[in-house]
């Protein structure tokens, strides 16, 4: 029943900008993290830009300052602004959730989401391709 629909790929220039999307639906519970991942051809999927809840937020050191991620409560969507896009960004990108299940109480840092292995909900899939 959970969904999550992602768009707003496309291709650009280098030094262009996107904007992705991804609408979540179906759940209840925000357990801890949600995120964008990236995966390149023959490349294990990796963490770009994180958000625990509705609070601190995690990048990796090849997208600071380019990219940011935020999250609208009323309209169950996650985003990813991409500045500045380099080709070395084009992948397809996956919005991430971590939904409806228990937690321990205590302090987690955003570097705690930038694994794979925190989230039990996937997209299906947005391609970004960055040209010159």
């Amino acid at each position: 029943q959970v969904q999550l629909v992602e768009s707003g790929g496309g291709s650009v220039q280098t030094g262009g900008s996107l904007t992705l999307s991804c609408t979540i639906s179906g759940y209840s519970y925000w357990s801890l993290c949600m995120g964008w991942f990236r995966q390149a051809p023959g490349k294990e999927r990796e963490g770009v830009a994180v958000m625990i809840r509705d609070g601190p937020t995690g990048y990796a050191d090849s997208v600071k300052g380019r990219f940011t991620i935020s999250h609208d409560k009323a309209k169950n969507t996650l985003y990813l602004q991409l500045n500045d896009l380099k080709p070395e960004d084009t992948a397809l990108y996956y919005c991430a959730a971590d939904l409806d299940r228990e937690r321990a109480p205590g302090t987690y840092r955003p570097s705690h989401c930038m694994s794979t292995k925190e989230y039990n909900y996937w997209g299906q899939g947005t391609q970004v391709t960055v040209s010159s």
